[in-house]
């Protein structure tokens, strides 16, 4: 009885038939993870970029304004930042001017808007956000963008909704300083 049931085994250990199917049922669910995980991240990855150079953009086009910027001006970069990164989900624009001032050696708002987040920059945020912006003369100005767009991966591959946050600044170019008019 033992020496049949080992026959049996060493039979069943070096027959080949029908190996392939087994194998591409146990592999071909890690395959098609691993084609859709790829798929997410580059996916991720572009709409990051996307989002980066929209707001790159958005800082060029305020950089180069000589005239006040208004509500309606910054409805406008909100609408452009929709338009270039493609995006459905809920964006968030923040446009500030900072000057620094090198006799109270820091950063001090010259005005600041928001479209989205929750309340617009104050003097009180800039010692938050200070090692994230350039050194700079005395009275410089810097327009900083800040930009905030959800990314929902289209297949569950374990990696969740995250925002994807960018933070970018401009020096002026044709002015001084960049303005602000309630009117």
């Amino acid at each position: 009885m033992v020496d049949r049931l080992r026959s049996l085994l060493r039979r069943f250990a070096g027959d080949t038939r029908g190996s392939v199917a087994v194998e591409f049922v146990i592999v071909m669910p890690f395959l098609f993870w691993a084609f859709m995980a790829t798929y997410v991240y580059f996916d991720g990855y572009r709409q990051s970029a996307q989002n980066l150079k929209a707001a790159f953009s958005i800082g060029d086009m305020i950089s180069r304004e000589t005239q006040a910027i208004d509500d309606d001006y910054l409805d406008s970069m909100e609408a452009v930042l929709r338009l270039m990164t493609r995006s459905d989900m809920p964006i968030k624009l923040m446009v500030t001017v900072v000057r620094w001032d090198e006799d109270d050696d820091r950063y001090y708002v010259d005005w600041s808007e928001s479209r989205g987040f929750d309340a617009a920059r104050t003097n009180a945020d800039m010692a938050d956000i200070a090692a994230d912006l350039p050194l700079m003369p005395d009275n410089e100005r810097v327009i900083l963008i800040e930009t905030e767009a959800s990314y929902e991966p289209v297949f569950d591959i374990g990696l969740g909704a995250r925002p994807l946050e960018n933070f970018v600044f401009t020096r002026p170019r044709f002015a001084p300083q960049v303005v602000w008019s309630d009117s």
